[in-house]
């Protein structure tokens, strides 16, 4: 029996086509690992729960220090009791308002390619000779290709997830299976990718929580200082005071050293993941605009507008088509019409499961037809596809007469050929 070939990919029957099929918001089907909420209007990481342990962790302590302010009014200067305790309600508050901006916010998704680009058009301004055929062995793409960036040349990469060449500065989050412009780091604290459009957001989270805890611990320290008394016996009945000095002291080294390290990296106009892969210590760093030009570029530029529309309207109709046309240009002998193609996975079987790379890579075409024949000589319905059924069901089968003779006294032999 002859391989599949390109005609099994066929269009299904036109009663199908006329079904209609329901429309959805492209958050509904998008294939990264991100959480949305309200419509799609906040986008979230995988790991967005770890978002109330970070406001648990701010706002706890902060809480905590504004009511022991609060208790204070009458025994100190209201005005100054006041004032403290207004200040670090504000701090608190923005604090946690950067966070969440930080965290529901797009941080510069790049959308993802339905196929591969074309091979010619992708290899015009390239220096790498290693190629790309691990999902698509027919077509011949570099993997990586040469850009112009400020005079400089840039190496940009090929993503085997999102089927596209990665914009400079822009890497691909494991994580959130998402490329992202100018991907600085995920950060698991917010529960989210820094990229792009929230790097200013997280810059001022970061800081402000530094302000914080310095703010926290040096009036829980005046607090002890001001009261009568030795002050072993003034922190022996305020203990709620010395646990917040603790706490802050330990929390600023943290946070303090991270805003330390950010502005470092603004200031050079590098972002975490450049800093610790290329090292523009040791070799000309072509974004570098100078320090000043440098801030005022995450500061004072406007946010990058996003790249995808997470509620807009599609239909599944095109996203399965567009998985059918993949199949059919790149998918070879090997995608049957009982198997289903995912960009991300590989191949599935009937059974949802992912069928192994090695077994995708072999060719059925040399089992013989005594293996599709059960004792009565009769066609296997299991190795037949629909349109093979239907011929069957209508007597038109033609049986060998010497296949039940043979087939119960002699294995079959099967013949695999491994195309890698």
């Amino acid at each position: 029996m002859g391989g599949i070939k390109d005609q099994d990919f066929v269009a299904p029957p036109s009663t199908c086509m006329d079904s209609s099929f329901p429309n959805k918001r492209l958050y509904q089907i998008w294939k990264g690992r991100n959480k949305f909420l309200c419509g799609g209007r906040l986008i979230f990481g995988p790991d967005a729960s770890s978002l109330v342990l970070s406001t648990f962790l701010i706002g706890g302590p902060a809480l905590t220090f504004c009511i022991k302010t609060f208790s204070r009014l009458s025994n100190v200067d209201f005005l100054y009791s006041q004032t403290v305790l207004i200040v670090g309600l504000v701090l608190t508050l923005l604090d946690l308002i950067f966070l969440f901006m930080t965290s529901s916010r797009n941080p510069g998704i790049v959308p993802r390619n339905n196929q591969p680009p074309e091979s010619d058009s992708a290899s015009n301004s390239t220096s790498s000779m290693e190629w790309i055929n691990g999902a698509t062995p027919d077509l011949k793409l570099p993997r990586t290709k040469d850009v112009f960036v400020n005079g400089y040349t840039i190496k940009v990469k090929y993503c085997d997830t999102c089927l596209l060449y990665r914009p400079p500065r822009a890497s691909h989050c494991s994580i959130c299976n998402n490329c992202v412009q100018r991907f600085d780091h995920h950060c698991p604290w917010v529960g989210q990718c820094i990229g792009v459009r929230n790097y200013r957001t997280f810059i001022l989270f970061v800081t402000t929580s530094t302000i914080l805890c310095m703010y926290v611990f040096t009036f829980s320290l005046l607090h002890i200082l001001e009261e009568p008394g030795h002050i072993w016996t003034v922190m022996s009945h305020d203990v709620i005071s010395v646990i917040l000095i603790a706490y802050c002291f330990i929390a600023v080294w943290f946070v303090g050293g991270l805003s330390v390290f950010h502005f470092y990296l603004m200031s050079t106009n590098q972002t975490t993941y450049e800093n610790f892969r290329y090292r523009y210590d040791k070799k000309e760093n072509p974004y570098n605009r100078g320090m000043i030009n440098n801030i005022k570029e995450v500061f004072f530029s406007k946010t990058v507008p996003s790249l995808v529309n997470f509620r807009e309207w599609v239909t599944e109709e095109d996203d399965d088509l567009a998985l059918e046309s993949i199949s059919k240009k790149f998918g070879g002998d090997i995608i049957k019409s009982s198997m289903k193609v995912d960009l991300e996975l590989g191949l599935f079987g009937k059974d949802g499961k992912t069928i192994p790379e090695m077994l995708q890579n072999l060719d059925y075409n040399g089992i013989e037809d005594s293996l599709k024949k059960d004792k009565g000589g009769k066609i296997d319905p299991f190795f037949l596809t629909p349109d093979q059924e239907d011929k069957y069901d209508t007597g038109d089968s033609a049986v060998d007469d010497c296949g039940s003779h043979d087939g119960s006294h002699r294995t079959s032999s099967v013949v695999f050929h491994n195309r890698g």
